[in-house]
């Protein structure tokens, strides 16, 4: 819609016929963009909806301004056909016509009454209280370009909604009503699982949403700032996305308990064998406890617990949750038996090290001292006197019940210092023993 001159002296008949002709070409633009207002999609489905809050705010006013934009668009058409009746009287216009012209052309000659309605709701005449207003044809474009950009934008940001919300909440309801059937199927309901309760919450949400976005759609619309374009902005879609992410999550707690059902007989016979391993791990610990108290003196033997047995009866209780498809309740008990089990087979195996740790420094120890004899042999010193006494004492030692690690452990390495001081040459003026094994040795 584009804006007449401003007003001025005497139109002659040349600034006369412009100025017809850019009217006229105003006139069909605005003729065209009602018609298109009145057959927007968006407007029809105003016309018929139940409304609240601020679309039927706003709808009352936008209905208000496209009532005075016909009655403006009325009074335009009829100021511009005088306009050409009267220069259509004379080929060559005398001034009386002239002024008339100008005056009905650039004045504020067009007078637009207004229904009581219309003048009641419309953001024009609404508080002035006048039933009509003046205009020059100038300011009367201009009026109308800002009737129609409010209009148009309470109809597109309305439509904008319609159109992407409850298509894509439907959808989500379908897709909410298939996971609730599944839910059903595997024991998750609500009262009985935290996501069946999740179900009913999303249920409620979804369908209060549909009904709020129906009935006052401007509520969900998030104009773009600094934009003056009509339908400037997005659609809120914040609740709905919160929502669709909430059915995902029970969407993907559902898909685990599937996966018990499926794998359920399999976990449980591997906890079995876990629990079993720990068990008989276990039993090994105590039994060589026994034997450590009976070998080893003076050492501190830790003791060595029972057999978990609060773990096979949950292990019992998941078997019974199984037997009557209680998938919902048998999905955590498993991941809770599944950590537990294996934290109780590594402590079974801590224990067995902890009580054997005695025999295997024994066992280091002996083999210690079996090492150094084998080092002394190949040096040609096995039948040193002082050597032998000193190896029979330490295997003794090691070789007797209860044995001492401690005095053992003193026994063996008075072997090696001896044995060291044997396989070290000495040098003589340092005042040591000289070497008894001779220049080749």
């Amino acid at each position: 819609m584009g804006v007449t001159g401003p007003p001025g002296p005497v139109m002659d008949r040349d600034e006369v016929d412009r100025a017809l002709a850019r009217l006229g070409a105003e006139h069909e633009a605005i003729e065209t963009s009602l018609l298109a207002l009145q057959d927007h999609a968006g407007r029809r489905l105003l016309e018929g909806a139940q409304l609240t809050g601020t679309t039927k705010e706003r709808w009352t006013a936008a209905e208000a301004s496209i009532t005075l934009l016909w009655a403006y668009f009325d009074a335009y058409a009829d100021a511009l056909r005088s306009a050409r009746e009267i220069r259509s009287r004379r080929r060559w216009s005398s001034r009386e016509d002239l002024v008339e012209l100008t005056e009905l052309l650039r004045g504020e000659s067009v007078t637009v009454a207004g229904s009581a309605t219309a003048t009641a709701n419309a953001p024009t005449l609404a508080g002035t209280g006048k039933l009509s207003e003046h205009f020059s044809l100038a300011a009367l474009v201009e009026r109308m370009n800002e009737l129609y950009a409010s209009s148009l934008d309470m109809v597109v940001a309305a439509d904008a909604v319609w159109s992407a919300l409850p298509a894509r909440i439907d959808l989500l309801a379908a897709e909410l009503q298939r996971t609730r059937r599944l839910a059903h199927s595997v024991g998750v309901r609500p009262g009985e699982h935290p996501a069946g309760d999740d179900l009913e919450q999303i249920t409620h949400t979804l369908t209060t949403l549909r009904e709020q976005v129906v009935s006052d759609p401007l509520a969900y619309w998030v104009p773009t700032q600094g934009s003056s374009a009509p339908g400037g902005g997005r659609p809120d879609t914040a609740t709905y996305d919160r929502e669709a992410r909430a059915l995902e999550e029970v969407r993907r707690e559902i898909d685990a308990v599937l996966t018990v059902r499926q794998d359920a007989e399999a976990r449980l016979v591997k906890l079995r064998d876990v629990l079993s391993r720990a068990d008989r791990t276990l039993a090994e610990a105590r039994s060589a406890r026994g034997e450590v108290l009976a070998k080893i003196a003076a050492s501190e033997v830790p003791a060595v617990s029972g057999p978990p047995t609060a773990l096979q009866e949950q292990l019992a209780t998941a078997a019974e949750y199984r037997r009557h498809a209680q998938w919902h309740r048998l999905s955590p008990l498993l991941e809770a038996l599944e950590e537990r089990a294996e934290d109780e087979l590594l402590r079974a195996r801590e224990s067995l090290t902890a009580v054997t740790a005695p025999l295997a420094v024994r066992a280091e120890l002996r083999g210690r001292l079996d090492a150094y004899k084998a080092k002394v042999a190949r040096h040609g010193l096995a039948e040193d006197p002082f050597l032998i006494e000193r190896y029979d004492a330490a295997r003794r030692m090691l070789w007797s019940a209860p044995c001492d690690l401690r005095v053992a452990s003193e026994a063996v390495l008075r072997y090696q210092r001896a044995a060291a001081d044997l396989l070290s040459p000495r040098v003589p003026d340092q005042g040591g023993p000289t070497d008894r094994r001779g220049p080749d040795a």
